[in-house]
């Protein structure tokens, strides 16, 4: 399933990406964090056209006693490419002030940080999530433009927004993909990234995602060449990585010539 995904990734030429998976729902069949994580970087790694990073979920369901205790099991396997830790799960059920602890863990651990908020809940989800959790990245982010406040503290910290404007459609956050705030949130200065979220669920792909961005939402190609920069921004590669990444993207023939790119 693993290479599945990475063929599948590497068809839509994506050439790094951070891929959550989600050990507590494989608890219950009996399989431990660390095999798991082991045959998934097996199979990850049979293709060498892209390059995987992994993001442990958390999921909030289980609360934060299971989720320290999947941290501290993630924690052994970096060297497995594991780079963070997510919280995704019942966001309207299960706030994030009480798993504090477990991100400051994470901190203390060099694991990077990222939380779902604002899509099953509005924006005091956002909010508390940041004060509470001290998140690198906020995942999903669609309601935080409910609240101005809050979109202008997101554009003064440039504290990325993983925008899943596919899957907010599908999972009813918003009526249409024309309704989608993603849009609102970049013109008012916010560091904006296109993501999936659950594509085989949903049955979308990121270069879908960026597609309908241009002939839905009226984002123009050098647009979107601007949110493929911010994302590189936006991931959790070294330094170096990000400026070589970024080199690659605009000296390849491809991003001159695409069609509607301001010259």
């Amino acid at each position: 399933m693993a290479e599945a995904v990475a063929r599948d990734l590497a068809a839509q030429r994506i050439r790094y990406a951070e891929v959550f998976f989600s050990p507590g729902d494989f608890a219950g069949h009996g399989l431990a964090v660390q095999p798991l994580a082991a045959a998934i970087r097996v199979g990850l790694d049979r293709v060498g056209d892209v390059e995987v990073a992994l993001i442990a979920d958390l999921i909030r369901d289980t609360g934060p006693r299971v989720a320290a205790a999947t941290l501290e099991a993630v924690a052994e396997i970096r060297e497995l490419g594991v780079v963070g830790v997510g919280l995704g799960g019942s966001e309207q059920s299960f706030p994030p002030e009480p798993f504090a602890p477990v991100y400051e863990r994470a901190r203390g651990l060099d694991l990077r940080t990222t939380v779902h908020a604002g899509e099953a809940a509005g924006p005091t989800s956002v909010w508390g999530a940041i004060k509470a959790l001290r998140p690198e990245r906020i995942g999903h982010g669609t309601r935080a433009a409910e609240d101005p406040a809050l979109v202008g503290h997101l554009a003064t910290t440039r504290l990325p927004v993983e925008a899943c404007p596919l899957s907010n459609v599908a999972t009813g956050v918003v009526g249409s993909l024309e309704e989608h705030p993603i849009r609102r949130l970049r013109d008012a200065g916010v560091l904006v990234t296109v993501n999936t979220d659950d594509p085989k669920m949903f049955g979308n792909s990121l270069a879908e995602e960026y597609a309908l961005l241009q002939t839905r939402l009226g984002f123009s190609a050098d647009e979107v060449c601007g949110l493929l920069l911010d994302a590189v921004a936006a991931s959790w590669l070294p330094e170096h990585r990000k400026q070589q990444m970024t080199d690659a993207f605009c000296s390849d023939p491809a991003w001159a010539t695409s069609p509607g790119r301001d010259r």
